[in-house]
């Protein structure tokens, strides 16, 4: 069994790209989405429908509900399932999308994860008041994390407070007993290139098709029986067709928007891969096929 990723910015082309490649080398894909992993989020992801699936085995779509937890843990846990599938049927494994951020913690690994209790919580929640006084106290005690965060960086700040008084180890100390696990220890990684102008025409395009479809009527559902509060209400799409369900935007504010968001999302993801993944293989989209194939045999 061989491997490959396939990255590139949101509206690409990448799913097609992987199941036309897929049905060329014998091969099952994982989906590296984090919306489209969520069941009833089918318009605002820009899944691939059955159809245009191709006959081709998915992995890391329509697996978990939006109001159940999704993180990089349980991406770990369905790559393991679609891997050992795979392996199974003598298949290889295309891993494509924009959320790249799981392939890179697949490749680095993830330390141990602490179960931290109430008193813990109320703990660092008590400490954190102060948050000067509590940068100072990681400072005196774990010069190395301080140095790496700003005295602002709650978020990092409360993860250390709760390891320090789960496991009374500073943050350095439990990372150095508990080096992360890789996942996968080598991959080609391939990546479209594509020329912004042509790029928004496809986010575009592929927005007002969205629009068609009806994205607004598909969030009214999300919204009404899982409300604003989970997760991927928040996910570009989602939150612009919320802001037109009351009223703040008119029709075509609201498809101007989500362009506009998708190709800030494209620039962040277009900057992550090329600044994280050293062995990146970039070409354009009409000529990363035949770059691909030879690697799948």
């Amino acid at each position: 069994m061989k491997e490959i990723a396939i990255l590139g910015p949101t509206a690409s082309g990448k799913s097609d790209l992987a199941v036309r490649i897929a049905k060329s080398s014998n091969s099952y894909i994982l989906s590296l989405d984090s919306l489209s992993i969520y069941k009833e989020i089918d318009i605002a992801s820009a899944k691939p429908s059955i159809k245009e699936r191709g006959g081709i085995l998915h992995f890391g779509i329509d697996e978990i509900y939006p109001n159940e937890a999704f993180n990089v843990a349980l991406f770990f846990s369905i790559y393991k399932k679609a891997k050992e599938k795979a392996l199974k049927d003598k298949k290889n494994l295309i891993i494509v999308g924009g959320s790249s951020f799981y392939l890179k913690a697949m490749l680095e690994g993830l330390s141990k994860e602490v179960e931290i209790s109430k008193e813990s919580v109320e703990k660092t929640k008590e400490i954190l008041k102060d948050i000067d006084k509590a940068y100072s106290f990681i400072e005196k005690k774990d010069f190395l994390f301080a140095s790496k965060i700003t005295k602002r960086d709650r978020f990092r700040m409360e993860k250390w407070f709760n390891i320090y008084f789960e496991t009374k180890m500073t943050a350095s100390e439990f990372f150095k007993k508990n080096p992360p696990k890789k996942i996968i220890n080598k991959i080609d990684i391939f990546n479209i290139e594509v020329n912004r102008e042509v790029l928004r025409k496809r986010v575009e395009k592929r927005t007002s098709k969205m629009i068609q479809k009806g994205i607004v009527d598909e969030v009214f559902y999300l919204e009404s029986k899982y409300t604003r509060a989970v997760h991927p209400m928040k996910a570009i799409g989602i939150k612009e067709s919320l802001e037109y369900l009351d009223g703040f935007l008119t029709l075509r504010e609201l498809e101007r928007k989500i362009v506009s968001n998708t190709m800030k999302l494209a620039k962040r993801q277009r900057t992550f891969n090329k600044t994280q993944f050293k062995s990146l293989k970039s070409a354009p989209l009409e000529k990363l096929e035949e770059e691909i194939l030879p690697f799948l045999g």
